[in-house]
């Protein structure tokens, strides 16, 4: 195998204990790829992951830290570098909602979606990159939303955290591609998790009714282009934003 493929290399997929973050982290270990589990508050479930993985041949160990808060963001990454490896493979999947209609909604709502959405992708990735651009290699994998190009009455402070990833993205895409490392989002649509378990019927029933294919996504939906981004066959594709959303965007 090529030596830039995943295997043998060390992820770091965030907000991985379950949903989005933990397929990705699963299908990242089937390729051979070791994988750091970061959680918030879902300790049970982060282990639970860190098995499921070790099962799969490789290593794996959880970490805690709420990505909005660079002190623990920095001791998770020291953590890592100490007791596996370093990063070369990173997916910002942290995040949060806390919706209300701009009249209503709090400066607490808006920072703390801001802090763990978009400045945790910021912090995360800020504490890998000298590495990877030491190594000349590496991916940067964040997890975006349509709603960050669609917008989305009552969630102005989500839609404006992955807005600004989208920025980021392009951003730093073009600070790093002659080192060998690749930068791109990808927008899941609506997708089956706590998140979406959550709406009513009605809401439901809106939903499916703008998603063109009329359902809503998986988990693995979106892990598969994950793991694609993180592939060697993926080195050209850098600084883009890659809707999975049933063609919820078009």
């Amino acid at each position: 195998m090529d030596n830039n493929e995943p295997k043998d290399k060390y992820a770091l997929v965030t907000g991985a204990a379950k949903g989005i973050g933990k397929a990705s982290a699963l299908e990242l270990a089937k390729l051979g790829s070791n994988v750091v589990i970061n959680y918030n508050s879902s300790q049970e479930e982060a282990e639970k992951t860190v098995h499921e993985i070790k099962k799969l041949g490789v290593k794996s160990m959880s970490v805690q830290a709420d990505v909005g808060n660079l002190d623990q963001v920095n001791f998770m990454i020291k953590k890592i570098n100490d007791e596996l490896g370093q990063i070369n493979i990173l997916v910002n999947n942290a995040g949060i909602i806390d919706d209300g209609l701009m009249l209503r909604m709090s400066d607490e709502a808006w920072e703390r979606v801001i802090n763990t959405n978009l400045n945790g992708t910021f912090y995360c990735t800020r504490a890998v990159l000298r590495g990877m651009v030491r190594n000349r290699w590496g991916r940067i994998i964040n997890i975006g939303s349509v709603v960050g190009e669609r917008g989305n009455p009552g969630q102005a402070n989500y839609t404006a955290s992955k807005a600004g990833i989208i920025g980021f993205t392009k951003a730093l895409s073009k600070e790093v591609a002659t080192r060998n490392i690749t930068v791109n989002t990808v927008n899941p649509g609506y997708v089956e998790t706590d998140t979406t378990a959550v709406l009513t019927e009605q809401q439901t029933s809106h939903w499916l009714s703008v998603i063109p294919q009329g359902k809503f996504g998986e988990a693995d939906d979106i892990a598969h282009m994950v793991i694609f981004l993180a592939q060697e066959k993926a080195k050209y594709i850098t600084g883009q934003v890659i809707c999975v959303d049933g063609g919820m965007a078009v």
